[in-house]
């Protein structure tokens, strides 16, 4: 389940755009949430103009169903991975295993990148895991439309 959402017309809104994942990554997100749960899961998402085509799982070394940390050489590795590839670094995600998919106060304490997606995968949704993008600016979320692309040969 993707989260549908309403956006006002604020000054920021000019600056809005759709958040393309391929069906493929939005299913291994799913898989890595649930796997890690109760813990929560955590990694990188790459791809090219807004649209995300690779998601990598790294270890969450704080081992916490309501925090995560990522190891710093675990990110480095990907980022090469995503640069010898052609792709670039346009999110983090992590999973939120019992709460709602929105952006914690120790989430927004915590994006000090204002120019990233923050996609949060949460496993407390009725209906099954629902999928949520952020950006943040001035401590403020601000959320992102999501659309999942289906891809030839999949439904």
């Amino acid at each position: 389940m993707v989260a549908v959402t309403r956006r006002s017309l604020e000054a920021d809104q000019k600056e809005a755009m759709t958040l393309i994942i391929t069906q493929t990554v939005f299913r291994d997100l799913q898989a890595a949430a649930q796997v890690a749960a109760p813990l929560e899961a955590c990694g990188l998402l790459a791809g090219t103009g807004g649209r995300i085509t690779k998601a990598y799982s790294l270890t969450n070394v704080d081992e916490s169903a309501d925090h995560f940390s990522m190891k710093p050489e675990d990110q480095f590795a990907a980022v090469k991975n995503m640069r010898a590839a052609g792709l670039k670094l346009v999110g983090l995600w992590h999973s939120h295993p019992a709460t709602p998919a929105r952006m914690s106060e120790e989430d927004l304490r915590l994006a000090y990148t204002p120019d990233i997606q923050y996609v949060i995968v949460s496993l407390a949704e009725v209906g099954g895991p629902c999928l949520r993008a952020f950006t943040v600016r001035d401590g403020i979320a601000h959320e992102t439309p999501v659309m999942i692309e289906e891809q030839k040969g999949e439904s």
